[in-house]
Formats: C-alpha cells, sequence, structure tokens
C-alpha cells in the first residue's frame, strides 16, 4: 500500500491569520427552480433564486433526506434536452471552495422516484450517484473541494439512462487557500471528493452552522455515529472548552472534539469501516482530543493507528501530541486503496484504551485538463448557427469528462498546449437547417467534417481554407449555394471532399481541380445549367 504520512498539529497555528481579521468567505446558494430569493429556517440561510443553468424544467420537490435544505422546488433535466446540462455561475473570485449539490425528488408520480446520474465540476467527474441513495443522509448529496481560478464555475449533469436529473440546491463556499492540505501532490491539479464525515459519539446530524462553526470551514456536514459496533466502545463528552480548534486552515467546530467513542476492556479496538470505489488515492484526517478525565497525564492513553491493516501512525499518544488535555490534534495519512474496503483501525498499546472524536475521508482526483476555450466558444457558435437539436446538449466542456464526451464532436489531447483540441464533427443527417458560421475556422485543428445529409443552407464559408489539418470536407445532400470557395484549393491535407446534393454554382477552383492528378477523391454534380 502506497501511504504519505502528514501530521497536523493545530498548535503552529499561531503562524497562520486568524479568521477574525479576514473578510467573510464568498458564498453562493441557489435554490434550483425557484422563481425568488428564499431565507431558509432556522439560521435564515439565504439561497439565490434559480439562474445561471443550461435547460432544464423547475417542479416541486420531495426532500429525499430531513438533512437536506429545507427548500420547495427544484430543476430536473430531461433526456429529451440533451444527456449534458449544466449550471455555469460567472463573477466567483478566484479562490478554494467546497462546492455542495443537493440532489431532490420529482413531487410526480409519472418521474422516476430515484434518479441515476453523474455529476462534473469544472470538466472533471467527481461523483456517481449510486442506487439507493435516497435512504442514506450522506448520500443526499455530493461534495467537492476544488480550486477554481477563472472567475466561473460550471457543474454539470450527466444522464446515465436511470432517469432525468434532478437538482435541489448548489452551494459554492469559499474555504481557506490552504485548506485540507496535505503535503507532497496536494494542489489546483487535485479535488478533494467528500467519501465520508463522521462525528464520533454525538446522536445528530450537523452541519459547521450548527456548531457555531466559523464560515471559512465551509459549512461541512457531519453525519453522527453513537457506536461502531455492539458493546465495541463507550461515548463520552464534555461542556469543557476545547483549545487549538477553529483555526487556520481547516477551521473545525470545537464543538466536534466535545463527544468521542472511546475502546472497552472485552473490545480494546476501535475498527470503522466503509465502502470505497478501488484503485483510487484516499485522504485521512483523524480527530482526537482527550476529554476523559481518568487520562491524567502523558503515556495512559498509547494506541497505534492501521489503514487496512497497515500502520500509519504509531505510538500515538493525544495528551503528548496536543501538548495538554481539551487540546485538538488532528493526523492525516494518503493511501492508496486497491479493494473495495477502507478500515480505520485504532490499537491500542500496554492495556490503555484507544480514542476518536471525529474521522474524514477524501476520494483524492486528478482535475481532467479542458479543451481550449477557443474551440468551446467555436461549437458553441455552430450550434446555434446550425439549430442544433436539443437532445444533443452540448453544454459544458464538450470533451471532459472523458466518460460524457459531446454527441458528434471528436476529442484529441494536444500536448503542446496541455488542452483537449477539436478533430472531428460528425453530424450527418441530424436534421440540421442552420448556416455554417465563418468562425468554423476557429476549430483549427479539424481534420474530418462530416455534415452530409442535412437541411444546411447559405454560402459554404471561405474560412474552411485555413484549417490546414482537414483531411476530409464532406457537405453533401443540404442547399448550400454559390460557389465553391477559392480558399479550399489551400488545403493541401485534404483527401477527400464530397459537395455532391446543393446547388452550386460556378467553376471548380483550379487549385482543386490540380488535385485530381494526386489521387484525391472530390465528389460534386453539377445541374446542367452550370456545366
Amino acid at each position: 500500500m502506497l501511504r504519505f504520512h502528514f501530521l497536523w498539529l493545530l498548535v503552529f497555528c499561531s503562524a497562520l491569520n486568524s479568521s477574525s481579521a479576514r473578510h467573510a468567505p464568498f458564498a453562493m446558494r441557489i435554490s434550483c427552480g425557484a422563481r425568488q430569493n428564499i431565507h431558509s429556517p432556522p439560521t435564515n440561510t439565504l439561497w439565490f433564486k434559480d439562474f445561471a443553468y443550461t435547460g432544464g424544467i423547475p417542479a416541486n420537490a420531495t426532500r429525499p433526506s430531513f438533512i437536506t435544505p429545507p427548500l420547495k422546488t427544484l430543476r430536473y433535466f430531461p433526456l429529451s434536452e440533451g444527456p449534458e446540462n449544466c449550471y455555469i455561475i460567472n463573477r466567483v473570485p478566484k479562490g478554494h471552495y467546497n462546492v455542495r449539490i443537493f440532489f431532490g425528488l420529482v413531487t410526480l408520480t409519472s418521474f422516476d422516484h430515484e434518479p441515476l446520474f453523474d455529476i462534473s465540476v469544472e470538466g472533471t467527474q467527481i461523483y456517481s450517484l449510486k442506487s439507493g441513495w435516497s435512504d442514506h443522509d450522506d448520500q443526499a448529496f455530493a461534495e467537492a473541494l476544488v480550486f477554481l481560478r477563472d472567475g466561473t464555475v460550471s457543474i454539470c449533469f450527466h444522464s446515465t439512462g436511470h432517469g432525468d436529473p434532478a437538482i435541489l440546491s448548489l452551494e459554492i463556499l469559499q474555504v481557506d487557500d490552504k485548506a485540507y492540505y496535505f503535503g507532497q501532490g496536494w494542489g489546483e491539479g487535485l479535488i478533494l471528493r467528500t467519501a465520508t464525515r463522521l462525528s464520533c459519539g454525538n446522536g445528530k446530524p450537523k452541519f459547521d452552522v450548527d456548531y457555531s462553526g466559523d464560515h471559512w470551514g465551509g459549512d461541512r456536514f457531519w453525519n453522527p455515529i453513537l457506536s461502531f459496533g455492539q458493546n465495541a466502545d463507550q461515548r463520552r463528552s464534555t461542556e469543557s472548552s476545547i483549545k487549538q480548534a477553529s483555526k487556520a486552515p481547516n477551521f473545525y467546530p470545537e464543538a466536534l472534539y466535545q463527544t468521542t467513542l472511546v475502546s472497552t476492556d472485552s473490545q480494546p479496538d476501535l475498527q470503522y469501516t466503509m465502502d470505497v470505489d478501488p484503485n483510487r488515492n484516499y485522504s485521512i484526517w483523524l480527530h482526537f482530543a482527550e476529554i476523559d478525565n481518568t487520562i491524567t497525564g502523558v503515556g495512559q492513553r498509547v494506541f497505534d493507528i492501521l489503514i487496512n491493516g497497515n500502520i500509519a501512525f504509531e505510538g500515538v499518544d493525544v495528551v503528548k501530541m496536543s501538548g495538554d488535555h481539551y487540546t485538538a490534534l488532528v493526523l492525516n495519512t494518503t493511501v492508496a486503496v486497491n479493494g473495495r474496503t477502507l478500515t480505520v483501525t485504532l490499537h491500542p498499546k500496554g492495556g490503555s484504551h484507544a480514542i476518536i472524536n471525529a474521522i474524514e475521508v477524501f476520494e483524492i482526483i486528478a482535475v481532467e485538463s479542458k479543451t481550449l476555450p477557443e474551440e468551446v466558444r467555436a461549437l458553441q457558435v455552430l450550434k446555434n448557427s446550425l439549430d442544433l437539436p436539443h437532445r444533443f446538449g452540448w453544454n459544458g466542456d464538450p470533451c471532459v469528462p472523458q466518460q460524457h464526451p459531446w454527441s458528434g464532436a471528436d476529442c484529441q489531447f494536444d500536448r503542446t498546449s496541455h488542452k483537449w483540441v477539436i478533430d472531428g464533427l460528425g453530424l450527418d443527417n441530424q436534421g440540421l437547417r442552420g448556416f455554417l458560421p465563418n468562425g468554423i475556422s476557429k476549430l483549427r485543428h479539424l481534420q474530418s467534417i462530416n455534415l452530409s445529409g442535412n437541411s444546411i443552407h447559405g454560402a459554404i464559408p471561405s474560412s474552411l481554407g485555413t484549417i490546414a489539418s482537414l483531411e476530409v470536407l464532406d457537405l453533401s445532400y443540404n442547399f448550400f449555394n454559390g460557389s465553391i470557395p477559392e480558399s479550399l484549393g489551400q488545403l493541401t491535407a485534404l483527401r477527400r471532399l464530397n459537395l455532391n446534393g446543393n446547388s452550386l454554382s460556378g467553376r471548380v477552383p483550379a487549385a482543386l481541380g490540380g488535385r485530381l492528378l494526386h489521387r484525391a477523391s472530390f465528389k460534386y454534380v453539377w445541374a446542367m445549367d452550370y456545366l
């Protein structure tokens, strides 16, 4: 098992900025399907009315979980409007964000009770809903820590053929730029998706706001766990204050450390097992504070921490490592998991008992390289010009996530720019009725264009002659008129040109005619009055 260790002692936080000296973090909350801004009880949280979406239909919502925000509407995305639909939110300050999406159920008997779909943020797929999600509080939402650098955020929902995606709310909550720093490899090229977050010994699910936590914490959700198993542990709690808790960069709520689970004589090990996706890397954060009055000094409680049977931390002494009783300690490690379970074991040494206050587990996801922005814009112009049917969607990024590329657009990774580019358009026989814009030349990596069998009208744009890489151009059986642009003769890579079945006039450009001697395949049949 690959393993990296990072000891996160909150004692050092005096070197970091205090939250009290900082401005309030950026927060954007959207109530999907809402026609006006809403303040939700009991915290009077502001939710902005629905905006920035592409497609979708507003509807009344059924909340799948009592932790779901108390909102009455949602937006769902029928497959007839395309397999990819997005919210594109602008004017988001550069920074590090906790992005959270709550799912909903449409209040109509004709709808699939529990839709299953995929979710991406900024072109990287972060989550796939699993069957049974509506029966589990911590599966009623997806959440990830993401760096946003270009002033926008795109959150997209990808149909998988199992019902229409239905979204209750979106939250974009700024956190510290160094939040959840885990050492080597951490940075803007990674997304941390929340796999689980547990408050041990606590009986109620809570968000940071319920703990009166710092807003820079990102309003995390903490799932309660009263026991790891029958007779496996005992609950402890305190009302005493906890030192070194709500400090930069993670700003954990102090109350998180006021409940804990302690192992017993009959079951000295504390053990927690969760299901995970295999062949992934996970960042694990373990929280401790010695709040048990029976422990009076250093060396009285010592335990090892094992991840899937391998020692991650040896000889953990909470009092010694945190510096005192009632003082927060956070340990972090990164592990590669090949199987489908992740098990955290706390094994006491020397007859003592193990203790733990909270657990966080994140899946580490590599950020996808996006498509060149100018090519995305060119495709959007093409979408509008050709009156592309809604069923195509063409929302978000055309090439990523790689699990959900746009239909009709072929992608290739360009190692020079480290971006995806469009190298093919295959939109033949799709009922297109518009015109071909000059801006198609912005797709300068195209090798193949097939728009045959549609009802595209107007002139063939001369800008096609500037796409030097173009090898195949099939515009047959449309309603193109006018002459063949002289510029097409500049396409030295062109090996197949098909212009049959149009209303073209004039002569074949000399440069194109000469290409016939080089075994290129050209097809164009003229009406009798043009011969």
